[in-house]
């Protein structure tokens, strides 16, 4: 048996404490762009922007720590993209509940996200729910993420003999998103270092020689701003049923996007042992988001950057956390970012997550549609819970009606039911 040398055993690990500082370091320059992004998602809900950004810095903070000191894993814990928009979009402006109250979905779902990782539940639902369902959700949310990308931009609009039509590129606003994308998608694709963070720069920087407008007004941060977020969860809407059918929606993305996360993560590095313990903390971070005002936290795709620079223990999750607590002294300066500079980030988060296709197996047409309908009705319905209800209700019902009812699990029967006495429910009222 190895001696245990420090907190984060470095020689067990065969890596060094500037390493991991260097690493954790590259980490927080990929991923610090979440606290502008996130907090820009989260002021469309209702949360006032300057909280939401110290919801963000704090809650990725917290994270960082936990993975840190519980899992010993070079896992970054960030706001999610996709989860953020389904807080804005489904839970607040589709669902109806306030900011306040979403923020009450976020602690259930993360108590009920604790359930399932510290117990064999993990295990259970994991294997319940097919891979094609799986894989769809996360190109669905990629979907939604893009087209708000492109609204945000004004590269599409509302439109008059059709639903959806291309913007004015005649408006400084768009040509701005234009330019900004080609920079950003330039950057990423030449995979320089912090390349979000330099479009952010150079978007910003445009709009001020166009001279549009950024969103945000005001140039000061008051820490009774955040008083007006932090712990702001209201229950009122506990008894009511769309707050539990927010809940299980929130719930299944957090637990199926996280799963293939941390698994991808730690396979990666060669820890496959450390799956567990970051799983555990991961849902722990999920819970305390909802306190600190912001959307789950969830283990970011960024962290990879971090495991390529060397990260290899907690050292690196916790050093990232450091930097995200010292963000904190250029909160005035977010309010100057402008929405197209944003816009081309969401646009390439999204289709990078819309690449999960080519995991799908489209052949069997009983396992096709459901994924199909899901991966279009999320962006169509402008709801990510109905985009996955639709998918999860269609399962079942053709593998019923072509024989292979057996193939189905229990508790997918289970949630299908569940989506679809919700939809009775809402056709009721």
């Amino acid at each position: 048996m190895k001696e245990r040398k420090g907190i984060f055993q470095l020689k067990d690990h065969g890596t060094s404490f500037k390493q991991e500082i260097m690493a954790g370091a590259i980490g927080y320059f990929t991923i610090v762009y979440i606290i502008a992004v996130n907090a820009l998602i989260l002021s469309e809900a209702g949360i006032p922007f300057e909280g939401a950004v110290m919801a963000t810095i704090l809650a990725s903070f917290v994270g960082c720590l936990v993975m840190a000191f519980w899992a010993n894993a070079p896992i970054l814990l960030v706001p999610g993209m996709g989860i953020n928009a389904m807080f804005t979009f489904t839970l607040v402006k589709s669902s109806g509940l306030t900011w306040e109250e979403a923020l009450a979905v976020v602690v259930v779902s993360g108590i009920l996200f604790m359930i399932i990782a510290f117990t064999k539940l993990s295990k259970v639902l994991s294997e319940a729910i097919p891979k094609t369902l799986k894989e769809a959700i996360t190109v669905g949310l990629g979907m939604f993420l893009m087209f708000i990308g492109l609204e945000k931009g004004g590269l599409i609009q509302r439109g008059d003999s059709a639903l959806i039509t291309i913007g004015d590129f005649g408006e400084l606003k768009v040509l701005a998103t234009v330019l900004t994308f080609l920079v950003t998608i330039f950057l990423f694709i030449r995979n320089v270092k912090g390349q979000f963070l330099w479009s952010i720069a150079f978007g910003t920087l445009l709009g001020f020689l166009f001279g549009i407008e950024p969103s945000i007004s005001g140039s000061t941060f008051h820490w009774s701003e955040y008083g007006q977020v932090f712990g702001q969860i209201s229950f009122d809407s506990i008894m009511r049923i769309p707050f539990w059918i927010a809940v299980f929606s929130v719930t299944m993305v957090l637990v199926f996007e996280n799963i293939g996360l941390i698994h991808g993560h730690v396979d990666m590095i060669g820890q496959p042992h450390k799956y567990p313990k970051a799983f555990q903390a991961n849902a722990f971070s999920a819970f305390t988001s909802g306190f600190f005002g912001t959307s789950p936290t969830v283990a970011t795709v960024e962290s990879a950057a971090a495991m390529t620079a060397g990260g290899r223990t907690g050292l690196t999750s916790l050093t990232t956390g450091v930097f995200f607590l010292g963000s904190v002294l250029f909160i005035p300066y977010l309010k100057w970012i402008p929405d197209h500079a944003i816009a081309p980030i969401l646009i390439i988060i999204g289709g990078l997550m819309i690449q999960n296709i080519r995991h799908m197996d489209l052949r069997d047409l009983t396992e096709a549609f459901p994924a199909i309908f899901i991966i279009a009705m999320i962006p169509f319905t402008y709801s990510i819970a109905d985009g996955i209800a639709i998918g999860f209700i269609m399962y079942p019902i053709l593998k019923m009606a072509t024989g292979k009812a057996r193939e189905v699990s229990i508790p997918l029967y289970i949630i299908a039911g569940l989506f679809l006495m919700n939809f009775f429910v809402h056709s009721i009222h």
